[in-house]
Parts: C-alpha cells; sequence; structure tokens
C-alpha cells in the first residue's frame, strides 16, 4: 500500500500543470452530480405536493418549483457537457506531455540501457501503457473529489431533516464508497497487474511474429509462435473475464447499498410522517436524493479495481525512467576540436560486468585527413569501437581524444555532430525519403538535398519514383532494397558534413553489383574527411585506405600497410584461412 500511494503521489506530481483543470472539472463533476441529486428530490416533492393538493383542493406555488426544475435539468445536462469537455482536454493534453517527457528521458539511455528491451515492449510502454495512467486522473481523482464534495453536500443536507437519517446514509455511502472501492483494488491488483504484462508480451510477440514471418516459416516455427500468441491472448481473456466479473460485483454491491438506504430511508421517514414531524411531500424527496445521492460514488469501486492495471502501467514507466543512463550528462560547453583526429589509448570495453572484454587495451591513432581500416572476423570488436567513440557505449579503461581533447569532455550530442556513421543496419523510418535525409539536417534546402542524392547516387532512382522524395518507405524501409537504403545512408552523412566519417560494413549482405554502386557513392563521401573503414572484405580496401589494422578478441594484432602486412606473411596474408580458424576456435 506504501509504494502504490507513493506511485500515485508521483503521478499526480506529473499532472502538477494541470491541478487548475482538474479542480475545474471536480467543480464542474460536482455540479453536475449534485444538480442530478437536487433535481430528483425536487421533482419527487412537487408530484408529491400536487397530488396532495389536488386531493385537498388546494392552491400550490407551481412556478418556484417548476423553474427549480429547469434549472438543475439546465446545470446537469450543461455540467456534464463541460465537465467531460475540461477533463478530456486535461487528461489528452498531460498524456501527450507525458509521452513527451517519458521520450526524453528514454533516448540518454539509448542503446546501452536498452539492449535487453524489445522495440515492441518500448513501443508499449510509450503508448499503451501511458495510456492507462488516463485511470489515475480521469477516474480516480476527479470522481474521489466528486464523492468527498457530494457526500458532505448529502449528508448536510439530511442531518437538516432527521439525524437517523443522515447517519444511516452517511454510513452505506462510506461503504459503496469508500469500503468497496478498497475491496475491488484489492481483488484486481493481480489481474489488473497482468493483464498490462501480458497485453505488453502479447504486443511484443505479435510485431515479431510480422517482421519475422520470413524466418519463422524458412526455421518451421510459425507454428510455435501461433500457439504461443493463442496462450497470450486466452490468458488475457481469462484475466478480463474476472475483472468483469468483479466490475458486476462492484456495481452490484453499490445498487445494494443505495437500496438499503431508500428502505432505510423510507422506514424511518414514514414514522416521522406519522408523528407530523415531516410533511408527506417531503417523503418521496428524502427517498430520491437518497436514491440519486449513489451516483456520487458509484464510479468509485470500478476506477479503483483499475488500480491495480494502472499502478503496474506506472511502474513500467517508471522502471525505465529512473534508469542511469550509462553516459554522463556532460553540463559544461564541449571544447573546439584542435582537428579531426580519432586517437584510443587502452582503451577496455565490456557490455556486461560478467562478460569478456569487447575492446583489450585498444590503441588506435585516426590522424585527420586519413583513412584507417579495421578487419577482423565477427565478434572481434569492431562495431564495439564505433560505439565509444559516438558515446553509445562508455568505456571502462583508457582514455579516447577527439580533436585534441578528452571525449567524456564532450557533450554527447556534440560528438555525434562531429562524426558521421554509415553501418550495414541503416534504419530508416516509416516515412517519406524527403523526411528520412532530413533527419541528417533538418534545415537542408531542397537544393543541398538533391546535391547529397547526386553525390550518393541514388538521384536518379528518386526522380523515377512517382512520388520523388515523397515516396513513402515503409516500415524499416521495407519498400527499398538494401543497396537504396545503404545509399540513403550515404546521402544522409553527405548532408551532415560531419569532419570525421566511421564506416561499419557499408557494403555488408550486397551483392556484387550493388557493392559497386555502393562504393562509387563511398568513394566521394570520404573525400576531405577523416575515415574509420571497418570491415573484413578486403577488396573493399583496395587503393582507399593509408593503414590497415588487424583486430582480434578486441586487440590489435597487426598493422601497416596493405603491401606490408602481404610481405609479413602474418593473419592479414592469409586472412581467409585466418577467419577460417577463428571461427572453428570460437
Amino acid at each position: 500500500m506504501r509504494d502504490d500511494l507513493k506511485v500515485f503521489a508521483r503521478l499526480l506530481g506529473l499532472s502538477r500543470r494541470y491541478w487548475g483543470w482538474m479542480a475545474l472539472g471536480a467543480l464542474l463533476s460536482s455540479v453536475t452530480v449534485l444538480a442530478n441529486i437536487s433535481l430528483l428530490a425536487v421533482a419527487g416533492w412537487f408530484l408529491a405536493a400536487m397530488a396532495v393538493a389536488g386531493a385537498a383542493g388546494l392552491l400550490i406555488n407551481y412556478f418556484l418549483p417548476a423553474a427549480l426544475i429547469r434549472l438543475f435539468a439546465i446545470l446537469r445536462a450543461g455540467g456534464r457537457y463541460l465537465e467531460r469537455l475540461v477533463t478530456h482536454e486535461a487528461t489528452f493534453r498531460l498524456l501527450s506531455e507525458l509521452r513527451v517527457w517519458f521520450y526524453e528521458r528514454l533516448e540518454p539511455l539509448a542503446p546501452a540501457r536498452l539492449q535487453l528491451y524489445r522495440g515492441s515492449d518500448l513501443l508499449s510502454r510509450i503508448q499503451s501503457d501511458i495510456d492507462t495512467l488516463h485511470h489515475a486522473y480521469l477516474r480516480v481523482l476527479v470522481p474521489v473529489l466528486v464523492g468527498v464534495i457530494a457526500v458532505a453536500v448529502v449528508a448536510t443536507v439530511l442531518s437538516v431533516y432527521n439525524s437517523r437519517i443522515a447517519l444511516l446514509v452517511l454510513s452505506l455511502l462510506l461503504v459503496a464508497g469508500v469500503a468497496m472501492p478498497l475491496i475491488m483494488r484489492h481483488a484486481g491488483d493481480r489481474s489488473g497487474a497482468w493483464v498490462v504484462e501480458t497485453r505488453a508480451a502479447l504486443r511484443a510477440t505479435l510485431v515479431d511474429s510480422v517482421q519475422g514471418m520470413g524466418e519463422l516459416r524458412v526455421y518451421g516455427a510459425a507454428q510455435r509462435q501461433a500457439q504461443q500468441i493463442e496462450h497470450l491472448t486466452r490468458r488475457i481473456n481469462a484475466e478480463q473475464m474476472r475483472l468483469s466479473r468483479l466490475s458486476g460485483v462492484s456495481e452490484g454491491s453499490v445498487a445494494l447499498c443505495a437500496s438499503f438506504a431508500m428502505w432505510g430511508t423510507l422506514l424511518i421517514a414514514i414514522t416521522l410522517v406519522s408523528s407530523g414531524a415531516l410533511q408527506p411531500p417531503e417523503l418521496p424527496m428524502l427517498a430520491l436524493l437518497v436514491l440519486a445521492s449513489f451516483e456520487a460514488v458509484g464510479p468509485l469501486p470500478l476506477a479503483f479495481q483499475k488500480l491495480g492495471e494502472t499502478f503496474a502501467a506506472a511502474r513500467r514507466v517508471f522502471e525505465l525512467v529512473d534508469a542511469q543512463p550509462q553516459i554522463a550528462a556532460v553540463h559544461t560547453p564541449s571544447p573546439r576540436p584542435l582537428d579531426s583526429s580519432l586517437t584510443l589509448r587502452g582503451v577496455r570495453l565490456r557490455y556486461d560486468n560478467q562478460g569478456p572484454w569487447a575492446l583489450d587495451g585498444l590503441d588506435l591513432d585516426l590522424a585527420a585527413g586519413k583513412c584507417v581500416a579495421v578487419v577482423g572476423p565477427t565478434g572481434a570488436g569492431k562495431s564495439s569501437i564505433v560505439r565509444v567513440a559516438i558515446r553509445f557505449w562508455e568505456y571502462q579503461e583508457g582514455e579516447i581524444r577527439l580533436g585534441g581533447h578528452d571525449l567524456r569532455s564532450y557533450r554527447p550530442e556534440d560528438v555525434r555532430e562531429l562524426i558521421a556513421v554509415v553501418s550495414q543496419d541503416t534504419h530508416l523510418f516509416n516515412t517519406t525519403i524527403l523526411e528520412n535525409l532530413r533527419i541528417a539536417a533538418p534545415g537542408a534546402d531542397e537544393e543541398a538535398i538533391i546535391r547529397a542524392a547526386q553525390t550518393a547516387q541514388i538521384q536518379d532512382f528518386i526522380a523515377g519514383l512517382p512520388q520523388g522524395y515523397g515516396t513513402y518507405v515503409g516500415e524499416a524501409g521495407v519498400r527499398l532494397s538494401a543497396g537504396q537504403a545503404r545509399r540513403i545512408a550515404i546521402a544522409r552523412a553527405l548532408l551532415k558534413d560531419a569532419p570525421i566519417l566511421l564506416l561499419d560494413e557499408p557494403t555488408e549482405n550486397l551483392d556484387p553489383q550493388t557493392e559497386q554502386a555502393v562504393l562509387e557513392a563511398i568513394d566521394r563521401l570520404m573525400a576531405g574527411r577523416t575515415v574509420l573503414l571497418i570491415t573484413h572484405k578486403l577488396g573493399v580496401l583496395h587503393n582507399r585506405v593509408d593503414e590497415i589494422l588487424v583486430l582480434e578478441r578486441g586487440r590489435i594484432v597487426e598493422r601497416g600497410t596493405h603491401s606490408e602486412l602481404m610481405r609479413g606473411g602474418g593473419r592479414y596474408a592469409h586472412y581467409q584461412d585466418y577467419l577460417v580458424e577463428i571461427r572453428e576456435s570460437r
């Protein structure tokens, strides 16, 4: 319970900017509920008074109660409309702000702190889980405030007529508005949490199934994946069915309390009418007032039942928000680089405390304007060099200097302004080619974009499309070939115009013809830049690099020019045999 209160208090803290909206929504909702209670009470008195006056042949003031009925009817309808308008507007604004807040805290965690999370799970947290948080504001906070106000007013009014009626109704209102919500909160806690977790797992499984359908069919795992989806669906349905039964119990309990309150009020009021302490028209007025007053507490059991789901979603959101970025924030201005050099001295990196060293005392000198190649088998640590250089991962030992200054003295975003990366895993967003290019330079004009596309040898392809630069590339660029996506990445790097260029297996998984086209684009991209070329294809290195480094298990085992390494007869000279040997040793 204490942990739940902390979570709820934190959710309220996030809504601080909208407390005024919430207060206005609670006020309008209170007016609506009290207007409805008053409408039924006055209508009951009016009908009974008209009947008594008609039977006795007496005159009655018709205009005042009729005017009150019209007033309360207008307040009820208008208040309900305004209350929904205000509370929903505030909630939607808040959810929108929460998504931005969540993303701003998520971005510094990538990729080091997010490696254990699937993309579909992150999407579920930023979409479904944050959507679930609206229960805390719309279905708990406002209804609780309305319930407190309405119960206090009803109890005060009833006490004017009779203290026993007031005590009876107040007791049953507390049962329906306090005891039942707490019971439903406890009963629905486990199911609500399971629904959130299972829904996230189902979403992740569905996304994985769609994106990996080809691999699932190739390996004969599609049926097993379908069974997993069916299992998760049945589990969600079972928990939702349990929650639905609890909802029925809570609604029935509130209705039962309302019935007991009304009949108890009638029994007491009848004796009061018989003794002359109450007028006959006041009997139906009190009965309808008591019955209508339970509208104020009716939503609370269901709202508290959903708190388990809300708190589970909130904890999933806070779990990521509270994670510490691996790369510490730099609050001072970044130094001005003296040149475009990149130097690594004794750098050691591993991805977890118990794992092997991905980089183990690495020394690398990338002088300004030079092109250095790093070759080695998969797992040798080639891509790890890129990750530490662009501040995606923190290295544990050694020193890296960028432009003559300690890499850690730069702000991470400033480092990535100085370094452009073209890799084999080119990520394209599900938007137009133009928007995918402008990610590198949001202010780039049309002329600059076309010039970059021409240099990357992708302009003719884009111009031949029916929508040109307005063509949507699909999820993860599915509508483009690997070579086209790679050349768009090269065009991005050209638009970015960074002085240092890191090429991480840029021709991997390309057919020979496409590889040649990409290499021609890369040659144009490399001109005038400091370049680190990572590959295990020796043909890519021909006449392109000043020095070649051979990497094995995070260490440089050979270095020199192509001719020097071939004359030396070492690893590089027997590179294909070397690859086979390393794979077999693993």
